[in-house]
């Protein structure tokens, strides 16, 4: 999946990489690409030292995102950023967060992989492992065992900057798939690998999502700043 997200990434060139403490930005003069850091910035400023956006400006984005290659860090997350930016959703997209139940029956297993807000109301009878888990999710090492079988797994998109979603997606075989965030890469070529469902982010205002990714803001400081949008295999 990422060597053919490489190949399709084009070769435009950078103008801007953002660096926030919650996400990283990849800019073109025409676009812009989003992807979460697999740690806070602050816990992982190690990683940063071998990294300077300011070198990748001018470089074309397909070379930027043969960091995927990378198993995770930041150059992987940057990579990430890098592909998205390099994506044109589809003007006449569906609007919507890919976790409204979709014709779940009682009795039958939904899994999350990361705890997104809201789901109280919106999932509230299913099974969510964390790698940090709170007092109701599941530690991940549990996928395994609650994966194979269910009726649908939402992943969040976070899984594929840190490297583990395919692994998940190898524990998915015949489960409906659908990636959730503003990472999420918005292209068709993800359903062949057995993602269904791709629920992302079309960004609106550029410059008011720069600035609250580099105050350090997450989802909540951006997400009014554009559209979430869904794309189906359907």
């Amino acid at each position: 999946m990422d060597e053919e997200l490489i190949r399709t990434t084009p070769p435009l060139p950078v103008t801007s990489v953002t660096l926030g403490r919650l996400w990283a930005i990849v800019e073109t003069s025409e676009s812009m690409g989003l992807a979460a850091m697999a740690h806070p910035l602050s816990d992982a400023s190690h990683q940063t030292e071998a990294v300077t956006p300011q070198s990748m400006i001018g470089m074309p984005l397909n070379e930027v995102a043969e960091g995927l290659r990378e198993p995770a860090g930041i150059r992987r997350t940057i990579a990430c950023a890098a592909v998205n930016a390099g994506i044109v959703p589809p003007p006449d997209a569906a609007p919507g967060d890919g976790l409204l139940s979709d014709d779940l029956r009682p009795g039958q297993r939904t899994v999350i992989v990361g705890r997104f807000p809201a789901l109280q109301t919106k999932r509230p009878d299913a099974i969510v492992l964390e790698m940090s888990p709170g007092p109701e999710d599941l530690p991940a090492d549990a996928a395994p065992h609650v994966i194979p079988g269910a009726r649908e797994l939402l992943i969040t998109a976070s899984a594929w900057c840190n490297g583990t979603l395919s692994g998940l997606l190898r524990l998915a075989r015949n489960v409906p798939v659908t990636l959730i965030g503003p990472g999420t890469p918005l292209t068709p070529a993800l359903h062949a690998y057995g993602v269904r469902k791709l629920a992302g982010f079309r960004v609106g205002d550029r410059d008011a999502v720069r600035s609250a990714i580099a105050s350090g803001g997450g989802v909540k400081a951006f997400k009014e700043f554009g559209d979430q949008i869904l794309l189906s295999a359907d």
